[in-house]
């Protein structure tokens, strides 16, 4: 066994017949699995040759390495580890300093190599988890909606519908608040554990739901299904963050975003069909089982982030170090960055940072127009359009969640196409914001239309609203992933807790303030206030269309206080 260096650009051969064969990638270094690399003592040639290589440090790194906590902490490979005892490592290379045209706004967003097919396919099953579990949370969600007609032709229950609506009314205001309350405190907990935990209690909760027969009883289970329903979706978020680079985010969060609809599709088959087939506790039982097996699957699969089963972090970030810290280090003392409250986290990393208020108020317009959209498009159809009933105008909004699921995923990977594009020498958060911008002007031309197409046309008005929702799920799902990008891993539920309540506080205006511009002024005055929330928001994002993410922010930051300690050292 040997080595043969020809040149810099040549630097492996291997016999045949030994090691496997590993292709460099855009020629550079192949990353093998430690238990295919060589064991050879290094030579003057290798070590001038590789020393030559331009590589960032974590590219020398195995993605199937076993790497304790304190080495992936410190950005340092660690010991491989099979479970056949230790074995020798490969030589390990200084790393040199990247060319000029690698380094910039995103120097700590390293290319990173090929993933193997171990961690891919770990990954895939940790992707699968949340997609299906946050769609159970939608499950267990929506199962008295589709109960309750059930309920009050019971006769002895002796309900109807007013008591239903107090049962409804008091869900969101629970929600909106937990999911803030959940995306502060749980910072501080395992998102994969609470994800799991919250979907198993809401489940039990729907169960226990069944057992009632009064209204006290079925007021407070169902309030306090609001207040657990708020954990599922900045967990979810926590993970995505952790698991999937910059680069690929946006695609990945737009899938995750179907899961909205996959529930949303389930609810109707599983609550509506067993409710009417076998009683209306059937109703509530049956999402409630689902959802505790769904969430014992969650806890098994689903684990906080890579680091947890040994592979290396998919992101580096560099850690950047405050002057008390460096004079510490200078003196031989340990240097530990202290560790914020929740409090100063909230405060310092989300309530501070004026570009997520930005992002709050346009999500509050956004959800203006979405449930301006939802609540009220039935009764224009009727009221303006003519259409004959209910069913008939629900038929033609029909298409607005199909049109939001293939506009979210397509949402998703133009904003990672531009981001690869720039080749991260501009903000990733504010090449998301440009395609948000895009489908919002998309929303106001759809609604300008949908007011001129006339009811006689009702393939058109299918169409039409297809685009609505094409164009509106777009914002919704970006906007949370700026949000998560725009502060660091540890705040990244805070960010979306805090967004999730804002925006819920604009789905809330689309009630009674909308109820009261229609019947004042009329169905003209309903569609300028929508297009004007439009408006609002491409003020509101302006300003951010070049805002860089966190990372970006973090990598500035360090590269500008390394170039201030070389100039002082040479002063």
């Amino acid at each position: 066994m040997h080595l043969h260096f020809q040149s810099q650009g040549q630097c492996l051969r291997r016999p045949s017949g030994s090691v496997p064969k590993a292709l460099g990638v855009n020629g550079r270094l192949p990353i093998l699995p430690y238990r295919h690399r060589p064991s050879i003592p290094p030579s003057t040639a290798s070590q001038r040759c590789l020393g030559n290589l331009s590589l960032p440090h974590p590219l020398l790194r195995s993605r199937n390495a076993i790497i304790p906590p304190s080495a992936s902490a410190a950005g340092q490979p660690a010991e491989p580890s099979d479970g056949k005892g230790p074995q020798e490592s490969a030589p390990q290379q200084q790393p040199q300093e990247q060319p000029q045209q690698q380094q910039g706004a995103s120097a700590a967003t390293v290319d990173q190599p090929q993933y193997s097919g171990q961690f891919i396919r770990r990954r895939l099953l940790v992707f699968i988890g949340i997609v299906i579990g946050y769609s159970s949370y939608y499950l267990t969600r929506n199962s008295l909606t589709y109960t309750a007609p059930v309920m009050v032709a019971d006769p002895k229950l002796g309900m109807d519908i007013t008591q239903v609506g107090a049962m409804t009314s008091i869900f969101p205001i629970a929600y909106g608040m937990s999911k803030f309350v959940s995306g502060v405190l749980g910072s501080k907990f395992s998102p994969a554990v609470l994800l799991a935990g919250g979907l198993m209690s809401t489940a039990l909760i729907n169960i226990a739901f069944g057992f009632g027969t009064s209204l006290a009883w079925f007021c407070f289970f169902w309030a306090l299904n609001g207040t657990l329903q708020g954990v599922g979706g900045p967990c979810c978020a926590r993970i995505l963050t952790t698991w999937f680079a910059s680069k690929e985010r946006g695609t990945y969060w737009g899938m995750w975003n179907i899961a909205h609809n996959l529930g949303g599709f389930a609810a109707p088959l599983v609550a509506g069909g067993f409710a009417k087939s076998m009683g209306w506790q059937w109703g509530m039982w049956a999402p409630g089982i689902i959802g505790l097996t769904v969430g014992t699957f969650v806890l098994i699969a689903c684990k906080d982030k890579p680091e947890s089963l040994g592979y290396p972090p998919v992101e580096e970030v560099k850690e950047v170090k405050s002057k008390e810290q460096i004079e510490k280090e200078k003196k031989g003392e340990k240097a530990d960055a202290p560790k914020p409250s929740i409090w100063q986290a909230l405060v310092n990393n989300v309530l501070k940072n004026p570009f997520i208020w930005g992002m709050a108020l346009t999500y509050f317009m956004i959800y203006v127009v979405r449930q301006g959209v939802t609540s009220w498009f039935v009764f224009y159809l009727i009221k303006a359009k003519g259409v004959e009933d209910a069913a008939q105008a629900g038929l033609r909004v029909s298409g607005l969640e199909l049109g939001g699921l293939c506009g979210s995923l397509l949402a998703g990977q133009l904003s990672d196409f531009l981001i690869r594009k720039s080749g991260g020498k501009e903000g990733t958060v504010g090449k998301r914001v440009q395609v948000v911008m895009l489908y919002t002007v998309g929303i106001a031309a759809a609604l300008l239309c949908f007011q001129a197409v006339p009811a006689s046309m009702s393939a058109l008005q299918w169409a039409n609203v297809f685009m609505i929702g094409f164009f509106l799920y777009g914002p919704q799902m970006l906007i949370g992933l700026c949000g998560a990008e725009l502060v660091g891993p540890d705040s990244v539920g805070a960010s979306e807790g805090f967004l999730g309540w804002i925006a819920y506080l604009g789905a809330a205006n689309a009630g009674i303030p909308l109820s009261i511009i229609v019947k004042e002024y009329g169905w003209n005055a309903y569609f300028s206030t929508l297009l004007a929330a439009c408006g609002l928001a491409l003020v509101l994002l302006w300003p951010m269309m070049r805002l860089p993410s966190q990372v970006q922010r973090v990598a500035r930051r360090q590269k500008r206080l390394e170039l201030e300690a070389k100039n002082a050292k040479q002063e």
